[in-house]
């Protein structure tokens, strides 16, 4: 074989090899988008945190955790998935469901939304955010971390919406969302560390500490938001309590009812005293119009429009914060709990639900 031959020979041994290399990586990328294939339990095995509830049109639960994924149950096994399966990240902070019956998750990392036992996801932040927010549609909004902004999804997009900020912004304020509600009227409101916004499908409206009328040694950390059946707003504070707006008065609900210990610094304490309601991550509204509060180390609490009820709901002393407050399909009110167990209040007590 000639030296010219030779070179021809080696030059097609080359790219023959090259190609089967490309074929099989292009194979492997396909692989990542097929049928998940996920282990089953008889029961819920998560040990962190429960950050999020959900009950599908089917009846069926997904239940997201703080560190460990998502878990599906239809009545029968839990099945699980994470980012070995396609989500975008195993910390689950919202679960939602579209008219096509697709289950859409806000993660601390991305949006995942499965259909057809398949994951397909967006990031949190792109790189064409948007002011105008009334230029978009879509009735699915998601959390976007830390990135001072909010997704909206209008079908076919996943569009990054960015707040209206105070020009002299400190650096360090935070406007990560932590919570989102919809009002009686369609109004979204959206909870951030550092205000409320409100979107009525025109105009971004901010509500900061002195719109709220914090005191000069209280410090905004919202970590919840409700909109009530009577047009009232929830706001859930680490470390102030809670706030209440009802039309143009805003009060400090807790402190009216006495759940602030005098000696509190209202800037966060890392702790709460028995008897307080200063750190409360999680409101929701039952089927008869309570309002229903998680504290982090105090319980639940119920307020039935007139008094107040505190709860112990874990059977887990070491671990009672409650992450989230969910009502189902049936009007059950379950509670995501901090040592990954879930109950459902009975009208009396608190029994395990998951």
């Amino acid at each position: 074989m000639n030296k010219k031959l030779k070179m021809i020979y080696i030059l097609l041994i080359l790219t023959l090899t090259f190609s089967c290399v490309e074929k099989k990586s292009t194979e492997k990328e396909t692989n990542n988008q097929e049928l998940v294939t996920t282990s089953k339990t008889d029961t819920l095995k998560f040990t962190s945190a429960i950050r999020a509830v959900f009950q599908d049109s089917k009846g069926n639960y997904w239940i997201g955790s703080h560190k460990e994924g998502v878990s599906f149950y239809d009545g029968k096994s839990f099945e699980y998935f994470t980012t070995n399966d396609g989500l975008s990240d195993n910390q689950i902070r919202s679960i939602q469901e579209d008219e096509y019956g697709r289950i859409w998750f806000g993660t601390a990392n991305g949006i995942s939304v499965y259909h057809d036992r398949k994951f397909t996801n967006y990031p949190s932040k792109n790189n064409n955010p948007l002011l105008d927010w009334h230029k978009t549609k879509g009735d699915l909004w998601f959390y976007a971390w830390e990135e001072d902004g909010i997704n909206r999804f209008d079908g076919i997009h996943m569009n990054y919406l960015t707040f209206p900020k105070p020009k002299n912004k400190n650096p360090y304020t935070s406007y990560g969302v932590t919570g989102i509600s919809k009002d009686k009227d369609g109004n979204v409101w959206i909870a951030t560390y550092a205000a409320l916004f409100r979107y009525d499908d025109k105009m971004v409206t901010r509500f900061d500490a002195e719109k709220l009328n914090l005191k000069d040694n209280e410090q905004l950390h919202i970590r919840s938001v409700l909109a009530d059946s009577k047009g009232r707003i929830w706001i859930g504070n680490n470390g102030i309590g809670v706030l209440l707006m009802d039309g143009n008065s805003i009060i400090n609900f807790s402190e009216k009812h006495h759940l602030i210990h005098p000696t509190s610094t209202r800037r966060g304490d890392p702790k709460s005293e028995p008897g307080t309601l200063k750190h409360s991550f999680a409101i929701e509204e039952d089927s008869e119009g309570h309002i229903w509060f998680g504290d982090v180390y105090t319980g639940a609490w119920k307020y039935d429009g007139k008094t107040l009820t505190n709860y112990s709901v874990s059977d887990n002393p070491s671990k009672p914060m409650i992450w989230t407050i969910y009502k189902d399909n049936k009007n059950n009110l379950l509670f995501g709990m901090a040592d990954g167990t879930v109950f459902k209040f009975n009208g009396k007590a608190f029994e395990k639900q998951f």
